[in-house]
């Protein structure tokens, strides 16, 4: 029989055999990272609804798509169901809405503008609002309604 020599792995105060040096680790933690978006994500929920800017007012519905976004927010013209003219959220008196629009248009740099009415407010309302605001320099008017209107091309109610 022969004696073998028994090596104590306490003695040396390492693990294992041989020399081995702390290697880098080579994975990513991405916990931190999914705690920042998933706050983030909280912050901007509660925060988007708000950010809108306008009256409340009962807009009629259209089929009509959507118009695309720009960097500058486009001004607010809503027209309430009693005949009320609002720049963003301040009431205007007719008379002197062309003024005011005109020194509003000095101050930006697009002529977009978004043209709110009630639905229970008549056509020529809404053209004399529309005259008004060509007249005070803003040329791109864009008409704000509610998705979910009738098509009228025979296929949706």
């Amino acid at each position: 029989m022969g004696a073998g020599v028994e090596r104590n792995s306490g003695s040396t105060g390492r693990r294992g055999r041989g020399r081995r040096r702390a290697q880098p680790m080579s994975e990513i933690n991405v916990t931190p990272f999914v705690d920042v978006m998933l706050v983030l994500l909280i912050i901007f929920m509660v925060a988007a609804p708000l950010m809108v800017v306008g009256v409340p007012v009962q807009l009629p519905e259209t089929a009509a798509n959507s118009l695309p976004s720009d960097e500058e927010e486009p001004l607010s013209v809503t027209i309430m169901a009693d005949g009320t003219v609002m720049i963003q959220t301040t009431e205007v008196p007719r008379d002197t809405l062309v003024a005011r629009l005109r020194a509003i248009a000095t101050e930006r740099d697009s002529t977009r503008v978004f043209l709110r009415a009630d639905g229970a407010v008549p056509y020529r309302e809404v053209m004399q609002v529309m005259g008004a605001l060509n007249r005070g320099g803003f040329g791109n008017i864009g008409l704000v309604t509610e998705a979910g209107g009738p098509e009228l091309d025979g296929q949706g109610g």
